[in-house]
């Protein structure tokens, strides 16, 4: 629907030109008017009181960015070490993405090759198991803590917290393992122009580019900024890319620009809601110990004081009793704690206190606000909390909802992360001879035929397992679904190694004299409950 715009009002100078030449002042106006007359966005009016004093800057994406970015961080990973909703909502997120960590499926491109499905299976178990003896170990992390899931655990909390991480994709020959191949994570606070030097147009924010904008090379401190006892600060340069093309140093972040050169803490959108929301939950949760503490007002009848005997005292001492020993005889110093009983003089008399705390309004003002955090984190509300009390519908989509964004997290680690961490290790296993491959080196059209792969993860979870298998059931019935899919969306298993081991232990328990299922019975044997009837 249109809307009815207020005439432009003459300036000064319009009068002025009226006042020369009432023909121009005339055509001037005129042209104010049609100016004013064609937009037709509400929100972008500057007459309205309630718009007038909003005028956000029109910057790029590094404009926008940089110079708020160190702040962002700052104030972020604070709230994810103190705050329960941000540090939860970090938590959530990374174990539904990571979980026990993305496993590789291989999962070659049979057409290029020319091989047939046989030949395919065995390269890739061949090769799945040998990067599963290599991921497995802390021989891929360069400092020897933790094995590829746990780096991908860590990388992917980094990109939440921090906005980005540098995984540097290296080579270290380590004493009593077979692959040199080696990760070594950088945070992103260390990606800086040289020397403090100012951002131009081919370096920004540390990281060097060319005429297209793809980096080129990126410099990196060789110690946090913010280290302790570092005295010198050197920098070292790291190419993206080597000669033949490939990635050796990754830059995992989330692009919400065009031009985007850093990555956005996850929880950039909602740091003045959290933050207000922890302090005005401290301060709910103070005043409801206070109100706790109070019992009675004393009104002294002596002109107001309380006698020289009025004392705190424990709730085992009646009011009027002797003081407890060791308290002090100089009056009660109104001090609050549990239990407490004061001495009258004579008098007195006390009145009842009614802070009005816990806050009736309280839990219904904060679900409120977790809905407005969670729609920007992409959480609802009630996986935010992991509090579900409607019905198994609701929980359901609260669920699947959650999982969409999930999903999409998870694409992003496997494409960005792992994917690039397996070819830099499958280069090594092909040179090495581990791993069959010609022409892996020769042509890039190979490489990507023997590259292909999934990454599978943990399942979504359920909330009614028997509906959640029914349903699978039936997808695979009417042919919508695969034994495969089903399998890697319920736990992330690989359907193969199910059928395989499934297959072993019907035949060990044929072998053994018993059914070829557990809950299957000896056609004699009587049911539990011979009152029920049998199941068909």
């Amino acid at each position: 629907m249109s809307r009815a715009r207020k005439a432009p009002e003459p300036t000064l100078l319009d009068k002025a030109i009226s006042w020369i030449s009432p023909e121009r002042g005339a055509k001037r106006m005129h042209a104010r008017m049609t100016m004013t007359a064609l937009g037709g966005y509400t929100g972008a009016s500057k007459a309205k009181r309630s718009l007038s004093a909003w005028n956000p800057t029109a910057g790029s994406a590094a404009a926008d960015l940089l110079p708020d970015l160190p702040t962002l961080r700052e104030r972020c990973r604070d709230l994810e070490r103190n705050n329960p909703i941000g540090g939860g909502a970090i938590n959530t997120v990374t174990t539904k993405t990571v979980g026990t960590g993305l496993a590789l499926k291989s999962v070659v491109n049979r057409q290029i090759l020319g091989w047939d499905e046989e030949q395919a299976r065995n390269w890739q178990r061949n090769t799945e198991s040998l990067f599963k003896s290599w991921a497995e170990t802390n021989c891929c992390d360069i400092t020897r803590e933790q094995n590829f899931y746990g780096l991908q655990e860590l990388a992917w909390r980094s990109v939440l917290s921090s906005g980005d991480v540098f995984p540097l994709l290296t080579h270290k020959v380590q004493p009593g393992h077979h692959y040199s191949a080696c990760i070594q994570l950088i945070e992103g606070d260390r990606v800086c122009n040289p020397d403090g030097k100012a951002d131009t147009e081919t370096l920004t924010a540390g990281i060097e580019r060319d005429a297209d904008g793809a980096p080129v090379k990126a410099h990196i401190l060789r110690s946090h900024p913010g280290a302790l006892g570092v005295k010198e600060r050197k920098w070292d340069e790291r190419p993206f890319f080597n000669e033949r093309g490939g990635r050796v140093l990754l830059h995992l972040y989330r692009r919400r620009r065009v031009g985007q050169p850093r990555g956005v803490p996850y929880l950039a959108p909602v740091i003045e809601k959290l933050k207000q929301l922890d302090r005005y939950t401290d301060a709910e949760l103070e005043a409801a110990v206070v109100s706790a503490f109070f019992a009675v007002f004393i009104k002294p009848g002596n002109g107001g004081q309380l006698s020289p005997l009025a004392s705190a005292a424990t709730g085992n001492t009646p009011v009027g009793g002797d003081a407890p020993a060791g308290r002090a005889s100089g009056g009660w110093d109104g001090s609050l704690s549990g239990g407490i009983v004061a001495e009258l003089d004579d008098g007195a008399s006390i009145d009842t206190a009614s802070p009005g705390r816990p806050n009736m309004a309280f839990d219904p003002f904060v679900l409120a606000m977790l809905r407005q955090i969670g729609m920007a984190l992409e959480l609802p509300y009630e996986v935010l909390i992991k509090h579900f009390t409607a019905s198994y519908t609701a929980a359901r989509a609260a669920v699947m909802e959650a999982w969409q964004f999930v999903r999409g997290c998870r694409d992003f680690l496997g494409h960005n992360f792992c994917q690039p961490v397996y070819e830099h290790w499958l280069e090594e296993a092909v040179a090495q001879g581990d791993v069959e491959a010609p022409g892996f080196f020769d042509h890039p059209l190979l490489r990507y035929a023997y590259c292909g792969s999934l990454w599978v993860g943990d399942g979504p979870g359920t909330v009614d397992p028997l509906k959640d298998v029914n349903a699978a059931e039936k997808r695979i019935d009417i042919g919508i679904s695969t034994l495969a899919k089903e399998s890697m969306l319920y736990d992330g298993s690989d359907w193969e190694e199910n059928h395989e081991q499934r297959a072993l232990e019907v035949k060990r328990r044929l072998d053994d004299g018993l059914s070829a299922t557990p809950t299957a019975r000896p056609e004699n044997e009587p049911a539990v409950n011979p009152d029920l009837p049998e199941r068909t």
